[in-house]
């Protein structure tokens, strides 16, 4: 009789369970299973798992993407997205903690946008859709300073080389650009002005941040020709008139006219294992938008790459690990993990007013990156309008966010009774760079202001990384050490740090400079 530890014993009997207990009761013996081969498998389509799909597919290797969100297509006249004034079950994944923030936002499951990983002393704000995170992301796109780059970054990381070659190639296929001073000079974007002028009054440098946008989609809003998405706010959680680069519409697109990417939607990576040759095996839950199952498939792989983010490649391995369906795995799995230092703050002035309706997404940000140990950005970003019937309240109000450069760390542990996989985090560990990044913020805000700090209300983090860290449990191309055929290539493979800008640039930027090697090194050997 083959030897079975006893962990993996309890922990396998405890996810069949649980597998089974959340089907409903008539129809859990009737759920097909399936079994499929694929070459590569690709979970999920943030900016790693796009970016690895189509220099793959380019290649002429074929992909099956799996991602257990919905796509969630735009246009002018399209209401795909729910609005930030009224959100509904369409804002929050059926998975995620059952409150966003505190507050119950819906009791009918759905497929929706952001996961919602709620802990004691930190809540992980994860975006969920074919694109990712980008569907939802303001679209910050920064490229880290050399110091800092090079002060929190391994050294095999040449920051030349990202500098003239993959950072560039990021900011073409996003079409980043900077908003136009037409744009800003509108009704509507008096709180960015407000920003910049009380910034620089301060003392403190200011300029333009690039986004992934065609911001003629809001110049054309302001002459009437568009529906409302970008000049009233309503883009914090998705633009529904289109104009976004997202990468549904950019790395994603360009992969799927190869004819080598099959896209799979609505399909949630339960298990992961390898088989006695030493494939990769995928337990895999096809639902619809209601979070029912439909099937089940088990899918083997030689080649898996993980891109379902910081918290979900690093939970999903961290049980693999605990419950030896994966054995060997590295003792850093799921260690240095970090929250970019992330701070969000409503700033409500009683010497300026910005308006019942504000424009965005962002437009203005101020670094302060002359000192490695302690950089930070500081941003404004719009608040929808608060609206009392069919009237827009001026609340005076809008929001300023903060992150930085911080040493501290914490970890994933899997925890067998439940079988579950928790984040390990002190509070207020970045509480140094915090009251920088708070200091900043009251000089921009002055003595006339009110500011309500929401991060010592609810600790939460929209930048998670590490848990995968290159150097750590990767090598700096994000093959896992020990790990044939697997891969990390999003934003797990961070160092914990995105050296005090948003990551999504530099996880983009990190996985070409790792897919021109990989394509170069493994695809014929490996792959």
């Amino acid at each position: 009789m083959a030897h079975v530890s006893r962990r993996a014993l309890v922990a396998g009997t405890a996810a069949t369970a649980a597998a089974v207990s959340a089907l409903p009761v008539a129809a859990s013996a009737r759920v097909p299973v399936r079994r499929l081969r694929r070459r590569v498998v690709v979970v999920g389509s943030g900016f790693g798992g796009s970016v690895a799909s189509l220099r793959l597919t380019r290649a002429g290797v074929p992909v099956t993407l799996l991602k257990q969100g919905r796509a969630w297509p735009t246009g002018p006249d399209a209401e795909t997205f729910p609005h930030a004034t009224s959100p509904d079950e369409r804002a929050l994944f059926y998975g995620s903690a059952p409150e966003l923030f505190g507050r119950p936002l819906s009791v009918a499951p759905y497929a929706g946008l952001f996961n919602a990983i709620a802990g004691p002393t930190m809540t992980i704000m994860t975006g969920n859709g074919y694109g990712g995170g980008s569907l939802t992301y303001q679209g910050m796109s920064l490229q880290p300073a050399r110091a800092v780059f090079e002060h929190e970054f391994p050294a095999a990381v040449d920051f030349d080389e990202m500098h003239r070659t993959y950072y560039p190639r990021v900011a073409r296929m996003l079409g980043l650009r900077t908003a136009p001073d037409a744009l800003i000079r509108s009704e509507t974007y008096q709180p960015a002005r407000i920003f910049r002028r009380n910034a620089e009054a301060a003392g403190y440098d200011v300029d333009k941040i690039p986004m992934p946008i065609d911001w003629s989609f809001a110049l054309r809003e302001l002459r009437g020709e568009m529906k409302p998405s970008y000049t009233n706010g309503d883009c914090g959680i998705g633009v529904n008139n289109g104009g976004k680069h997202s990468l549904d519409r950019t790395y994603l697109r360009r992969a799927e006219r190869t004819g080598k990417l099959e896209v799979r939607l609505l399909h949630r990576v339960t298990d992961i294992g390898r088989t006695a040759r030493g494939e990769w095996l995928l337990t895999v839950v096809r639902t619809d938008v209601r979070g029912r199952t439909l099937e089940t498939k088990l899918i083997t792989t030689p080649t898996l790459i993980m891109g379902a983010g910081s918290a979900g490649t690093s939970r999903m391995l961290v049980r693999a690990g605990a419950t030896d369906q994966v054995r060997d795995l590295p003792d850093a799995v799921g260690r240095n993990w970090g929250s970019n230092a992330d701070r969000i703050y409503i700033w409500t002035s009683l010497a300026d007013d910005f308006g019942p309706v504000q424009g965005g997404p962002v437009v203005y940000g101020s670094k302060e990156w002359g000192n490695p140990a302690r950089a930070n950005t500081v941003i404004q970003a719009s608040l929808p309008p608060i609206a009392l019937g069919p009237v827009d309240v001026d609340a005076r109000s809008t929001v300023l966010v903060g992150y930085g450069v911080s040493a501290a760390r914490g970890r994933f542990r899997y925890r067998g009774l439940t079988d579950t996989v928790d984040l390990q985090w002190a509070h207020e560990a970045d509480a140094a760079i915090q009251r920088r990044i708070g200091q900043r913020i009251k000089a921009v805000a002055g003595p006339a202001s009110v500011l309500l700090d929401t991060n010592a209300v609810v600790p939460s983090t929209w930048h998670p990384m590490g848990g995968m860290g290159m150097g750590q449990a990767c090598d700096v191309e994000g093959r896992v050490e020990g790990q044939r055929g697997l891969y990390v290539l999003d934003g797990a493979l961070l160092p914990g740090t995105a050296a005090a800008c948003n990551p999504s640039m530099t996880i983009a930027a990190l996985a070409e400079r790792a897919m021109d090697r990989i394509v170069r090194k493994d695809v014929g050997r490996i792959i």
